[in-house]
């Protein structure tokens, strides 16, 4: 097939110029040049950087001007590093300026750096999202549950409550499953004793000690055999158990070792459950029980319609997309699971865990993540592909006010209006592809809405039956005996 026309694209600020070339499997190249002046802009900044780290004869640290560093370090070496500093902003732009949406890593090829007052010529290969030939999205009939609360959910709350408001009591009697006793314990670890060569003595390690620690039997919360070893004590009581650490515990130095607790307990507290009745209501604020139930009925009910409407918006969405044609590709997906994969590594960082600590923790490899990602990845291409594709065919572009209210929250915590947020964006060119992006995603959810706004609701057991229903166009379709169709054939599905 023979490669389609590059496609010129209009250059935002003049800052860089693209040219896209459509290649096969939903890859493009982006042919970018980079304005003369943006180069000699980022050789000057560049310069300044490495005259506050300097210091020459004649001039405070700091202080050497840009046109002398030039001249002692070379113009080409300031270009090279500007060049290296300056690029993934440069990229950024050009894929704002192509208008494409990148997937994956980009392959980028570099040219030779250019004369002074010469632009810069770079080339990124990368995949990008595919088009989607658009089915039928209005009135599409989807499956709705309606929502319902059991009783038993609104009494599962109602013991919920009762076990905030319980209390604790010292009893006078051994420890049973559900008590809570107060311990002293110390744990030791089996050493070599160097008084006796090949005998071993028990040493208190670092962090098995604690007093007066309030332990929950039957919580789980301790490693095994540590509560276990707890049941039937009373206080008073001094109790020495064998325990093993598991192998996955998350103190390497102690994961699989066997250590031997010494625990005394001090008090055992049984913990009491208050009544359900006029008291308990009116500690939650309520004048009596049957005023708690039914304001715990409509909260949950409340809970339910909003679970029930986010599942009609997943399902009109994915009866949009089953009804088109998004051409994704297994390496597309897989570059899609491998974005999806670094969010959530990104995600993990912020909360304190390492890829590596992830990585122990499921106990899985890097591999097998990223391969358990692609259906999903698959997923959001398809969803992403239609939606943009929706947001085309209907014109659905998000109003200012749209924005305005988008952008109220980040604001808000700024101290700043939100007018004046949006004009801090406009006003500095590294902030343009924010802007962007916050109307590309509300656009997506537009679509979303319109999608679910045109949907018909039907029951359950009528979506479920549509389902079974055996139409020419369903690949494996069933066939029984003497060859007549395993399901019901309807010529208009």
């Amino acid at each position: 097939m023979a490669e389609p026309a590059a496609v010129p694209v209009p250059a935002a600020a003049a800052v860089v110029q693209t040219t896209v070339t459509e290649l096969a499997d939903s890859r493009v190249r982006v042919d970018v040049q980079v304005a003369p002046g943006e180069i000699e802009a980022s050789v000057q900044r560049a310069a300044r950087g490495l005259g506050r780290e300097l210091k020459l004869p004649g001039f405070r640290k700091g202080k050497v001007p840009a046109p002398l560093i030039l001249q002692r370090v070379g113009r080409e070496a300031v270009l090279d590093g500007a060049v290296r500093d300056s690029l993934g902003g440069w990229y950024a732009e050009a894929i704002r300026t192509a208008d494409i949406v990148p997937v994956g890593d980009p392959a980028i090829d570099l040219g030779e750096l250019p004369e002074q007052g010469g632009a810069l010529a770079f080339s990124i290969e990368i995949g990008v999202l595919p088009a989607a030939e658009l089915g039928q999205y209005s009135g599409l009939e989807v499956g709705r549950r309606e929502p319902e609360v059991a009783d038993e959910q609104i009494e599962q709350q109602v013991e919920a409550m009762r076990e905030r408001l319980a209390r604790l009591e010292t009893v006078e009697r051994p420890a049973v499953e559900g008590d809570y006793v107060v311990v002293d314990y110390v744990g030791r670890l089996p050493s070599e004793d160097d008084s006796s060569p090949g005998e071993t003595t028990l040493v208190p390690f670092e962090g098995g000690e604690g007093r007066d620690q309030l332990i929950e039997l039957g919580g789980g919360n301790l490693i095994p055999g540590f509560e276990e070893g707890l049941l039937g004590a009373g206080a008073g009581e001094t109790r020495t158990v064998q325990l093993s650490f598991p192998a996955d515990y998350g103190n390497r130095e102690l994961a699989g070792r066997e250590a031997s607790f010494e625990m005394t307990v001090k008090e055992v507290k049984a913990k009491l459950l208050p009544d359900i009745d006029e008291d308990l209501a009116i500690d939650a604020g309520f004048d009596d029980v049957g005023e708690l139930r039914e304001d715990i009925g409509r909260r949950l009910l409340q809970a339910e319609e909003e679970r029930v409407q986010e599942e009609f918006r997943e399902a009109a969405l994915d009866a949009a997309v089953a009804g088109a044609k998004v051409p994704v590709t297994e390496e597309l997906a897989r570059a899609r699971a491998g974005e999806m994969w670094e969010r959530m590594l990104h995600s993990l960082s912020h909360r304190g865990i390492s890829r590596e600590g992830y990585l122990q923790v499921a106990g899985r490899s890097e591999e097998e993540i990223l391969a358990e990602m692609i259906p999903e990845a698959e997923r959001a291409l398809r969803r992403e592909a239609v939606l943009t594709a929706i947001v085309s065919a209907e014109g659905i572009e998000p109003s200012e006010q749209d924005l305005l209210e988008a952008l109220t929250p980040s604001a808000e915590r700024e101290g700043i209006a939100p007018e004046k947020m949006i004009e801090q964006l406009l006003a500095d060119p590294r902030s343009a592809g924010r802007l962007d992006e916050l109307r590309e995603n509300l656009a997506a959810r537009q679509a979303i809405e319109l999608i679910v706004a045109r949907a018909v609701p039907i029951g359950l057991e009528q979506a479920i039956a549509r389902e079974k229903l055996w139409t020419p166009e369903r690949e494996g379709a069933g066939v029984g005996e003497g060859g007549s169709a395993a399901g019901l054939w309807t010529p208009d599905r």
